[in-house]
């Protein structure tokens, strides 16, 4: 798989079913362009992108993939980590390995998200504040300016 061509799909459990459907739409045309999905398996926003992507395209990182380096670098980026629970700490941990890569060296291109009224929210908002620090593009599925871009891209358009 090509490091320089995988993409974050992380979101909401609460992610509405109009969009899961346009994640999975999305899943599968970034696959047949050649992109690998990095994603967490969890219910919702990362099973439509699972559902979509080509499984030899697709990355699943769980919580007990986290290791140390991985907890001390989620911690950098949360902003009460003293009072996460350890499993809690595991899952933001694979938070850092979805958008860097297990080795924290190989970002993601872009991350495609949907988190309520597409505000830093969430689970998901750890996976954000990564690939802010990291200048790592976010198309958050809940901003009407992202859905727009991303339905164009569905439609044939490139994606910007």
């Amino acid at each position: 798989m090509d490091p320089k061509k995988h993409y974050a799909g992380i979101g909401s459990r609460q992610t509405p079913k109009d969009i899961l459907g346009v994640m999975k739409r999305l899943a599968t045309k970034l696959a047949e362009d050649g992109w690998t999905l990095r994603s967490g398996g969890a219910e919702g926003a990362d099973k439509a992108f699972q559902a979509g992507a080509d499984p030899h395209k697709t990355i699943v990182f769980r919580p007990k993939h986290a290791m140390l380096n991985h907890l001390q670098h989620a911690s950098m980026f949360h902003p009460a980590w003293d009072k996460c629970s350890d499993y809690a700490k595991k899952l933001h941990g694979r938070n850092s390995m979805i958008i860097l890569g297990v080795g924290l060296d190989e970002p993601v291109k872009f991350v495609v998200c949907w988190t309520p009224g597409a505000q830093l929210k969430g689970g998901t908002a750890q996976g954000m504040r990564i690939a802010q620090r990291h200048d790592i593009p976010i198309y958050n599925l809940a901003n009407p300016q992202h859905l727009a871009r991303i339905k164009a891209y569905l439609r044939g358009e490139k994606l910007r």
